[in-house]
């Protein structure tokens, strides 16, 4: 069994309170379905910077908009996990990284 990162992208948030309570009613049942292999549920992100070697600069494309640990006992069955995620439903992305052990 693995912890992994899903990172999450792309998904738009609604701007009417009824379609925010809509949406965040979807995400509780997600997380309720995912049951014991959440770790960490995480939380929304707001735009951040990225630095490198020349400094630091605003992310402008694709920007994260959150994350959550699981654990899964392999990618697969994290990949089956993350197709229930209503902000896929939404037209948004998982990345879904293995967190390595050190």
């Amino acid at each position: 069994m693995a912890n992994y990162l899903f990172g999450f992208y792309g998904s738009i948030w609604p701007e009417i309170p009824e379609e925010q309570q809509k949406v965040m009613g979807e995400w509780a049942k997600w997380f309720e379905q995912l049951g014991d292999a959440v770790i960490e549920q995480g939380a929304p992100t707001v735009p951040g910077k990225i630095v490198d070697k020349d400094g630091a600069v605003d992310i402008r494309e694709n920007p994260l908009k959150g994350y959550t640990v699981i654990k899964a006992d392999n990618l697969d069955t994290a990949v089956n996990m993350a197709e229930g995620c209503p902000g896929i439903r939404e037209g948004g992305q998982i990345a879904i990284y293995e967190l390595a052990v050190m």
